[in-house]
């Protein structure tokens, strides 16, 4: 995230003079949220792609930037509709095979289960994307309400209702496979 308004108003300066070390810093002071959002919403083998798109769009965007929200927020808001365009692109939704979920033993091992990963992973590739880019963006990237309402460009109250919806599909594709949760 960005230090201070003052140091990105500095660097969006800086990129929009055609700084090639400005526009290195700002890459690399946002590739891997950018990359780990994309990968989180569109899954590992687009999330690239998404995330070259995004610093393409940054880029290109920055001499119409006008300071609204933070640089932060704007390239969030950037990656979330680059990966949402793509899967609305794709028309599809992530195929999940069995042959991907590993078996999950009749008592597993309290200390640690192995296989948690793959099954939320499988359960977030069935959600809708609206509901994956909320959950992303709050649960997994830790935004606020205020934030990620910002970034999805929604009411904060619609970003909470769709936050409890994300939650409930959740737990409902997951089962009692996390913790015996209803």
């Amino acid at each position: 995230m960005s230090a201070t308004l003052s140091d990105d108003a500095q660097l969006i300066a800086a990129c929009r003079r055609g700084e090639a070390r400005a526009m290195e810093m700002l890459y690399h002071q946002f590739k891997r949220r950018v990359f780990g959002m994309s990968h989180r919403i569109v899954g590992p083998n687009d999330a690239e792609e998404v995330a070259q798109e995004v610093f393409v769009r940054v880029f290109r965007g920055l001499a119409n930037f006008r300071g609204d929200s933070a640089l932060s927020t704007w390239i969030y808001r950037l990656t979330v509709n680059a990966a949402l365009s793509h899967l609305a692109r794709r028309g599809r939704r992530q195929e999940v095979s069995d042959d991907n979920i590993p078996e999950v033993p009749a008592t597993p091992e309290p200390e640690r289960d192995h296989g948690l990963a793959a099954r939320i992973e499988a359960a977030m590739a069935e959600l809708p994307a609206g509901y994956r880019a909320i959950l992303v963006l709050h649960d997994v990237e830790g935004l606020s309400h205020e934030e990620c309402a910002a970034i999805l460009e929604c009411r904060v109250g619609t970003c909470k209702s769709q936050l409890h919806k994300a939650r409930a599909r959740m737990r409902e594709l997951l089962g009692p496979s996390i913790g015996g949760r209803k």
